[in-house]
């Protein structure tokens, strides 16, 4: 029988094998199908205050090349009917967790032994059911397994699994017994598999350092654990865990290396300082104040308000039997960040389209639309926080979140007109994704 010390120090093995010793950027996806052509009933074009009607929308190698109010004669593409459909570019989901599910929240521990392979198996469900929800494009912020998102990622781009375009954050950065820890009531930490905590730092070198190596291993995107979370073992979400000075050493290895940095803050005063240390964008925001919204805008810093996840975790996470501890702290937080939500738009913050997937099963984000809306935004308002806004934030403008000639030809369609009814954006009828349809009318 294989103990303990035993497993962890194989594990320990297994990760110094997987780290390169290098930096690379993640490669731009490769081009799925050399042309498609769709006829849409009416466009929303992604940018635009107003839909566009109907359009053909044109895309050869991957990109969109065209975009005509007629029909073009003799077109060398097959056609796409979606006549009755509105078109829509793919959506963006900002925050995601894409290889972790709610079943786990019950227990926290079952992670301390899964393997790789039993991460990736649920990425590759997760992918699937979060691509064919219509999104194409997605950050993934952060995984309890080192680099297990990384490893999905380029499954994705060599086309061994569907999934959306990844970016991933590899590990969370956070303090022992922080929110990005597992370290839980009871356990020993010599018991946790080291995999598990290769961003757990307690300065602000090790910050550095840990930053650094996952800038090297290919990390697309730095995650912060600046406050308190909700789900995890002790903590509360309204209170620091990093330092200005900590968070500070990670934006500073991440612009270096032109990448941005997300922070988890709740808290008014953990929003405010990991601003001030020149995070790119705030996840939660739960408890965010007039001088962290002041902040916000006057540093472009956008914000990922997981809005539509609260009912669904109070009713399910009940009947799951998630600790007590979390279904306190999501009661306290889930109005107080809708309400937030509202005052943050209304001053004219960013706000993105980010759903911490994974902390309800994923496949289910258009949810989100509905609250969206219901606390400020229009229904554009809130189409546009899931494409060309959301692409402003991630850095990635000139290639996703919008239709238009050049930009990846990532596409989805909705029965109905969403501007009069947000929540048809909760089943989407069709995704294209480079130019591929991977998911059609009736399946």
């Amino acid at each position: 029988m294989i103990t303990t010390t035993q497993k962890n120090a194989l594990s320990l093995l297994f990760v110094l094998l997987l780290q390169p010793t290098f930096a690379f950027a993640a490669p731009d996806p490769v081009p799925e199908a050399d042309g498609l052509l769709a006829h849409c009933g009416t466009l929303i074009d992604g940018r635009s205050d107003t839909p566009r009607g109907e359009a053909w929308v044109s895309i050869e190698n991957g990109r969109f090349s065209r975009i005509d109010q007629t029909a073009p004669t003799d077109p060398a593409s097959p056609v796409l009917d979606l006549s009755d459909l509105t078109c829509l570019p793919g959506l963006i989901e900002m925050h995601t967790h894409i290889l972790e599910g709610p079943e786990e929240l019950t227990d926290l521990t079952a992670y301390y032994d899964f393997s790789l392979e039993d991460n990736l198996e649920a990425g590759h469900r997760y992918a699937l059911a979060t691509l064919r929800s219509g999104i194409t494009t997605a950050r993934n912020l952060g995984t309890y397994y080192g680099w297990a998102g990384r490893e999905l990622r380029e499954e994705i781009e060599r086309g061994d699994a569907p999934g959306p375009r990844l970016l991933v954050a590899g590990y969370y950065l956070t303090i022992p017994g922080g929110g990005g820890d597992l370290l839980a009531p009871g356990v020993d930490e010599a018991d946790i598999p080291p995999h598990l905590r290769l961003g757990v730092s307690r300065t602000p070198t090790e910050f550095a350092h840990n930053a650094q190596r996952a800038v090297d291993g290919g990390a697309d995107v730095l995650k912060v654990i600046a406050s308190g979370a909700v789900l995890a073992y002790g903590g509360e979400p309204g209170a620091p865990e990093m330092s200005p000075a900590e968070i500070r050493a990670v934006v500073e290895v991440a612009h270096a290396a032109g990448l941005k940095v997300a922070a988890h803050a709740h808290g008014a005063r953990s929003i405010i300082e990991a601003i001030e240390a020149g995070a790119d964008t705030i996840e939660h925001a739960t408890y965010i104040d007039d001088e962290g919204i002041r902040l916000a805008i006057e540093h472009g810093v956008g914000l990922s308000m997981d809005v539509g996840a609260g009912d669904w975790m109070i009713e399910q996470g009940r009947l799951m039997g998630w600790p007590d501890e979390f279904m306190r702290k999501t009661i306290e937080t889930t109005q107080v960040q809708r309400d937030n939500f509202r005052r943050a738009h209304e001053a004219g913050v960013d706000i993105v389209f980010g759903t911490d997937a994974g902390i309800y099963p994923h496949g289910m984000a258009g949810m989100q639309f509905a609250f969206m809306v219901e606390y400020g935004m229009t229904p554009m308002e809130a189409i546009q926080a899931a494409t060309s806004v959301a692409a402003r934030q991630l850095g990635w403008a000139d290639r996703v979140g919008a239709i238009e000639p050049g930009l990846y030809g990532d596409m989805v369609a909705v029965a109905g007109d969403p501007l009069t009814d947000i929540s048809v954006m909760e089943k989407v009828s069709v995704v294209v994704k480079g130019g591929r349809l991977v998911k059609g009318p009736g399946n």
